[in-house]
């Protein structure tokens, strides 16, 4: 894997098969962690699905606390800050696994992904020894907040804004975002805002902060476990050492974590689509009609085939 393509050049030349990494490649390392997640997830969330899907009080954090301590939600975080500091197979592993459990699986990205992943690549190392070590413990859990009501993919076209005070030492910010994963829960939001009104920045805003408030949760088609509230911002004061980056650089920040994101949540699709399949073959085995299970008519053999084929 020494000379990997870079963006989406691979789909304009060919690929040796030597830089193809497959899950027959795993070494150790990465059938250990595999093994310790599917069990923990056994043990501690499906059990639970429905729990969660309820919005239990509490569950979510008590579960993302419980994933701490078992350490996966450090795997892109350095030892230095108490990560795990896993490569990134290991890293896709998890969020693979992770795909199955639905409200949970956001709930996770939401924190250990776009959630912290703003302060691993971008942060000061000031602001990594003051965030990093709790957000691996869950005891500060994280959240994202890019999206408004007028902005979503065109998230420079952003509303809120942040403007320095008259003593320089905090940054107002005064604003909306909307659809937040974690916004229930979150102790820490990741918050994008336009300095004076035109330079797009990125900031680490307590969640607890006066003038922070959360509207009332999302009633969703699915994945109702998962926080998703809107996130208001009026006259909410940030110290100056919490800009993340450089001001008016916030769209780099954005862009490369949700580059990030989207590699993550393909596999989380592809962890839900395994678990669909182990589901779909159970019942196919279980199911009976005319004194066979349905697994052997020919037409259920192909389409768990086509299932099998396309994951």
């Amino acid at each position: 894997m020494t000379n990997l393509p870079k963006g989406g050049s691979y789909l304009l030349g060919a690929t040796d098969h030597k830089d193809i990494f497959t899950p027959e490649d795993f070494d150790d390392e990465h059938r250990m962690v595999a093994d310790s997640l599917a069990s923990f997830l056994d043990e501690n969330v499906f059990p639970v699905m429905d729990d969660i899907d309820a919005k239990k009080e509490g569950l979510m954090r008590e579960l993302l606390v419980e994933a701490g301590k078992y350490g996966f939600l450090g795997s892109d975080i350095p030892e230095k800050y108490d990560g795990t500091e896993t490569d990134e197979i290991c890293s896709t592993i998890i969020a693979e696994k992770l795909g199955a459990t639905g409200s949970f699986a956001i709930a996770h990205g939401g924190h250990t992904g776009i959630g912290n992943l703003p302060i691993v690549y971008f942060g000061n190392e000031q602001q990594k020894a003051a965030y990093l070590p709790s957000i691996v413990t869950a005891e500060k859990v994280s959240a994202y907040a890019l999206t408004e009501p007028g902005s979503g993919s065109d998230a420079l076209s952003a509303k809120t804004r942040a403007a320095l005070n008259d003593e320089g030492t905090h940054y107002v910010l005064n604003g909306s975002k909307t659809f937040i994963s974690n916004a229930g829960m979150a102790d820490i939001f990741i918050v994008y805002a336009k300095i004076d009104g035109d330079k797009f920045s990125a900031f680490i805003v307590d969640g607890h902060a006066e003038g922070l408030t959360t509207g009332a949760e999302e009633n969703k088609m699915g994945l109702k476990g998962s926080s998703t509230r809107s996130v208001f911002f009026d006259n909410v004061l940030v110290p100056v050492e919490n800009l993340l980056f450089e001001p008016g650089k916030g769209h780099v920040v954005a862009f490369n974590i949700l580059n990030i994101g989207r590699h993550k949540v393909a596999a989380n699709a592809v962890g839900a689509a395994k678990y669909a399949l182990d589901q779909a073959a159970s019942y196919a085995n279980e199911r009976k009609q005319f004194k066979v299970p349905i697994s052997q008519f020919g037409l259920i053999k192909e389409k768990l085939a086509e299932m099998a084929i396309r994951t």
